[in-house]
């Protein structure tokens, strides 16, 4: 395997948080700078971004309009955020672009010691309603963020995707002409 850093080697997606761990307001501010400085087309930076602490109503909210799996661990969850792109009718590589702001806020999440666990199953509108974001905001992903915590705390049937060995397709599988890379 080609040598990777370690904030990519060590990037990790636990569902079990920390459920008494806090961000400072200088770790919430410097998730969203590194999201802010992510690359977009023409600059344009089409993302958006709802938070919620651990015990403030937006958290609440959002936790709400989660799917049930997803409600028994990512309360614990220091801070969930709401990811959403603005409409792709005039911004055509907005959700590409909020991909890219997503991933360098994971590793910075990596970088200052916490974990980010992106969630895909949750009501899109339950959060518009909940969270009153504007029409034009397309949510992608919530993510639940915060330190780790032990896996023990999960319900057994999530506990098993919790100390699993991290696995990746190869490298040959990814590409579309393989006998470019030996």
């Amino acid at each position: 395997m080609s040598e990777l850093h370690p904030l990519l080697a060590t990037r990790w997606s636990p569902l079990a948080f920390d459920p008494v761990a806090v961000l400072s307001d200088e770790e919430v501010s410097s998730l969203l700078e590194a999201a802010r400085w992510a690359p977009s087309f023409a600059n344009s930076q089409p993302w958006r971004f709802a938070v919620g602490r651990r015990d403030e109503e937006t958290h609440k909210r959002i936790l709400e309009n989660l799917s049930a799996e997803c409600q028994q661990w990512a309360g614990n969850a220091s801070a969930l955020m709401v990811a959403g792109h603005l409409d792709q009718a005039t911004l055509p590589h907005a959700a590409y672009d909020l991909g890219q702001a997503v991933a360098h806020l994971t590793v910075q999440a990596t970088a200052l010691r916490l974990h980010v666990h992106q969630i895909a199953d949750f009501d899109a509108e339950g959060l518009r309603a909940d969270l009153d974001l504007p029409d034009d905001l397309r949510t992608s992903v919530v993510m639940a963020v915060g330190r780790l915590g032990d896996p023990a705390m999960l319900p057994p049937e999530l506990r098993h995707w919790e100390t699993a060995l991290r696995t990746r397709l190869p490298i040959t599988e990814l590409l579309v002409n393989p006998a470019s890379i030996t």
